[in-house]
């Protein structure tokens, strides 16, 4: 079963070799063994998911179905990685269809990737997240897990160029505390909870990542003393962006 996806499991780990890559993964324990589960994941980069994945496949060999933007799927060959995957289209302007397709996917025992922060942080801290995380648990039963990967955005993010080059970036992966939503739980405050401990869970895995100088402080939070944008500098650009995409919807 999933044979095309643990073949992709497999190529990635053979293109990690070749990269150099430095694992280190934490928190193994918190992912369950069985039985349906969120990831709630920091979005720094576009391959967060590749190593978050790669975390929980280290963990107990267990596939992640990730809610992903649905135009990926439009892609000849990215779509067709998606669909055999088995990953999960979501819409940004309709995301009641992903909505569901993942609490089916979480009812059924599987585990489920999510981006809370709905887009990637160019800050690189936790930005105020959506509450479908927390209305999915509630609604299943599943526990959240807040996850963090770190120094995926030295590979590939927004505003830099890649870098695939044989480099040994370092990348960290943390599984935090699982967070359980009970049925009288208030979203809002919860959510508000859960990015509290994607922040803590984030703040201490900076704290031992091997420290940054020169052109790498780019890539990290102004507070730790790097010279990426604050989160309203961020913010800005963020807003710019949905400025130039909603142009390009009206020509």
């Amino acid at each position: 079963m999933d044979l095309g996806y643990r073949l992709i499991v497999a190529l990635c780990r053979i293109a990690f070799r070749w990269l150099r890559l430095r694992f280190r993964i934490t928190g193994l324990h918190h992912v369950p063994r069985h039985g349906g589960a969120l990831l709630a994941i920091n979005h720094t980069a576009h391959v967060d998911f590749v190593f978050a994945g790669l975390g929980v496949h280290r963990a107990n060999g267990r596939l992640v179905r990730f809610m992903a933007k649905k135009s990926i799927w439009q892609h000849p060959v990215a779509g067709a990685v998606m669909r055999m995957c088995r990953h999960i289209p979501v819409d940004r302007r309709a995301g009641a269809e992903g909505y569901l397709l993942a609490v089916e996917a979480l009812q059924a025992g599987r585990l489920v990737g999510i981006y809370p922060e709905a887009t990637m942080s160019r800050s690189f801290e936790i930005r105020a997240l959506k509450t479908g995380a927390v209305r999915m648990a509630r609604e299943t039963g599943c526990p959240i897990i807040p996850t963090i990967v770190w120094g995926a955005q030295r590979i590939w993010t927004k505003d830099h160029p890649r870098d695939f080059s044989r480099s040994a970036i370092p990348v960290h992966i943390a599984f935090g505390t699982p967070i359980q939503v009970r049925p009288g739980d208030d979203i809002g405050v919860t959510s508000r909870e859960l990015r509290r401990a994607m922040s803590r869970l984030l703040d201490e895995v900076i704290a031992g990542y091997p420290a940054m100088t020169g052109d790498d402080l780019a890539y990290l939070p102004r507070r730790w003393g790097g010279t990426a944008p604050t989160p309203a500098e961020a913010y800005d650009r963020d807003r710019a962006d949905m400025t130039r995409t909603r142009d390009e919807w009206t020509r």
